[in-house]
């Protein structure tokens, strides 16, 4: 399934991507000093910035001798084993659809992994035998699955499946042999599975209340009952979430943000029910989790759009003393089963993810991967800064700007408004090649984490609430007005894009704001709030209570749901707009980016519209992306820097 949809025209300005030409200005006279500038900074084009390659996955073989990661160097995510000490990959799966690593059975190397079917984000679970050949494990049109842990002794692991109930994902105990499957727990109250004990007795279950409130849940398998204890009473609404069992099945470390603003990680003893701090910070403490043997903690910090990675040696209590590394983030850190070698990935604005191992208190740590494209000069990449502007009641809006290497006084560069996806999401520092692609070309990127994202407490978070296309609009406009106070930005060439709930907020700002921006780009947008609520898939509804908190219920706020959905005014909408849509995608069906080209295209505005027939709520093919990195260049160009006729 590697074709795709797309409107003739559309396919027509791609074949006219351009590469490496020089950058124009806003206005027509070109100082030498300004070509100068310009010519320090090569171009490089779409498939340039894709030949770079995307990984995950950090597991180690039962030997540490080879770590499971998900590349897509082939043009989709499949399965490779590389070699810890050479950096050798052998490639294990071959699909039309992108494979994603879960990890070896812990006493031999066969593999778990998951997939969907064209991006319907109905996962099953599936297995490599040590022969190569596969088998899904949880098989099924309407089946969802994933995976959910292995015993301690790898004798048995555990998946949830929906197979039962659509709406539910139920809880098996899967024989690590014979692949045989019992039932654990039956979920008829909307719980979801948090954690299980490493000793596979204990379940931590939690339990979405509203958007502001849930609880966490203990079951003890040992007791015929199979009744969930709550371990989380609470008096005001706060939210409570599993993360992890200690190794000796003796604690539960649970997330909460009862005690403040941001969430901390608290500890629960199983057998006296006490609960005791483990971890706090002045950011959201992200995750928590522990080697094998427990003798390592891994955790993260959302520190300002940026996690933060902390290894401590449990024994002493001190962080480890890492050797001397590149520049950039820790993220996916993991222990071979003898705990002698770590495997974890450093990224970077500038550098995508490359994978290391690291023999602990060795100096040195082993680099497995080059993904950035040899082609690529990494000081011709941008890294951002962390600006806060006040939006129009005065609260501090964050966001992540970068700003092209062409770009000064003398020099002005056209700039797009980021819209992260969500509600609740956040932009966040990292590689994007996407991103870097456009900055590339001289576009300044403002990804502006408006009210209702996460990461700046709770507060914040819940700022949003049934105000979407409303406030949260009003911190995307103001956050183009602070573009506007920049000396080096072209104050009347801002656009604006976003993926998902970033979709809408663009075709939103387009509908309601239609004087702010020149042009909109729609990535997988919702334009029609009225049918996507009342579509959800069914997957979704132990949360579906705190979405419709969120948004609001279809069978109550449906007026407002019109009110804001860009559909229903896009009589509106007056600048050139783009839209990409997956034919599959489960969340925004595809009718929705259907109608909404059509009732542009009669407005008599320009309209591309980019529909992937092999993709979902999202890309996970290279080719498909290096399409639409393209488009998106090509229709700037064209209605935000004004372009004339093919570039060279």
């Amino acid at each position: 399934m590697n074709n795709k949809l797309k409107f003739a025209a559309l396919a027509c300005a791609i074949s006219l991507a351009l590469s490496g030409c020089s950058q124009s200005t806003s206005t027509t006279t070109t100082t030498a000093a300004q070509s100068q500038q310009t010519q320090q900074v090569k171009t490089y084009n779409a498939k340039t910035f894709f030949d770079t390659t995307s990984i995950m996955g950090s597991s180690f073989s039962p030997s540490g001798d080879k770590v499971l990661v998900s590349s897509d160097e082939s043009g989709i995510y499949s399965l490779y084993e590389v070699d810890a000490k050479t950096g050798d990959k052998t490639r294990l799966t071959n699909f039309q659809d992108s494979t994603y690593p879960v990890r070896y059975f812990p006493n031999d190397e066969r593999v778990l992994f998951t997939k969907d079917s064209g991006g319907n984000e109905r996962f099953h679970v599936y297995v490599r035998e040590l022969d190569g050949t596969t088998k899904d494990l949880t098989p099924g049109d309407e089946t969802r699955a994933s995976f959910a842990g292995f015993t301690q002794d790898g004798s048995q692991f555990f998946i949830t499946s929906n197979q039962r109930d659509a709406k539910f994902m139920d809880l098996y105990r899967v024989d690590s042999k014979t692949y045989k499957m019992t039932p654990v727990y039956q979920n008829t109250l909307g719980l979801d599975v948090g954690a299980i004990s490493p000793d596979g007795r204990y379940i931590a279950l939690s339990k979405s209340n509203t958007n502001k409130d849930s609880d966490t849940f203990i079951l003890d398998t040992y007791k015929k009952t199979l009744k969930p204890q709550l371990i989380s009473k609470h008096d005001t609404p706060a939210q409570y979430g599993p993360e992890t069992f200690s190794a000796d099945s003796k604690s539960l470390y649970y997330s909460t943000d009862a005690k403040g603003e941001f969430s901390q990680v608290w500890r629960y003893d199983l057998a006296s029910g006490e609960h005791s701090p483990a971890l706090k910070d002045d950011w959201d403490v992200s995750f928590i989790y522990f080697s094998k043997s427990g003798r390592y903690q891994v955790s993260g910090v959302n520190a300002d759009a940026s996690t933060k990675v902390t290894v401590i040696d449990t024994q002493t209590g001190k962080e480890i003393a890492m050797p001397q590394l590149p520049a950039g983030n820790l993220r996916g850190v993991n222990f071979s089963a003898d705990e002698k070698s770590m495997a974890f990935y450093l990224n970077s604005d500038t550098s995508p993810s490359n994978l290391f191992v690291w023999q602990l208190g060795s100096n040195k740590a082993q680099r497995l991967t080059n993904t950035l494209s040899k082609e690529i000069d990494q000081n011709d990449l941008v890294e951002s800064t962390i600006v806060r502007f006040k939006s129009f009641d005065g609260l501090e809006i964050p966001g992540v700007l970068y700003k092209p290497k062409q770009a000064n006084s003398n020099n002005k560069v056209p700039a797009l408004i980021w819209v992260h996806g969500g509600p609740g999401g956040q932009s966040r520092t990292g590689y994007s090649a996407m991103q870097q692609h456009l900055v590339n070309h001289g576009y300044a990127i403002f990804a502006v984490n408006n009210r209702g994202s996460s990461g700046y407490g709770k507060t914040f978070f819940h700022l949003d609430d049934k105000k979407h296309g409303t406030d949260d609009l009003q911190d995307i406009v103001y956050g183009k007005k602070h573009l506007q106070t920049l000396d080096w930005v072209d104050a009347d060439k801002i656009g604006i894009m976003g993926g998902s709930y970033g979709g809408f907020m663009t075709a939103a700002a387009l509908a309601f704001e239609p004087e702010e921006f020149k042009v909109g780009i729609n990535i997988f947008g919702v334009t029609n709030w009225v049918r996507t609520l009342n579509s959800i898939p069914p997957w979704w509804e132990s949360f579906k209570k705190a979405l419709y908190d969120e948004m609001g219920d279809p069978a109550t706020d449906g007026e407002r749901h019109r009110a804001i959905s860009p559909l229903f005014h896009a009589k509106n909408i007056t600048k050139p707009l783009m839209v990409i849509q997956g034919a599959n995608d489960p969340r925004v069906l595809q009718v929705e980016s259907d109608e909404l080209v059509a009732a542009v295209k009669a407005n008599g505005v320009p309209v591309e519209y980019v529909l992937f027939d092999d993709e979902g709520h999202g890309f996970s093919k290279k080719e498909n992306r290096i399409t639409a990195s393209n488009a998106y260049l090509n229709f700037l160009d064209t209605y935000l820097k004004e372009r004339v006729g093919p570039q060279g």
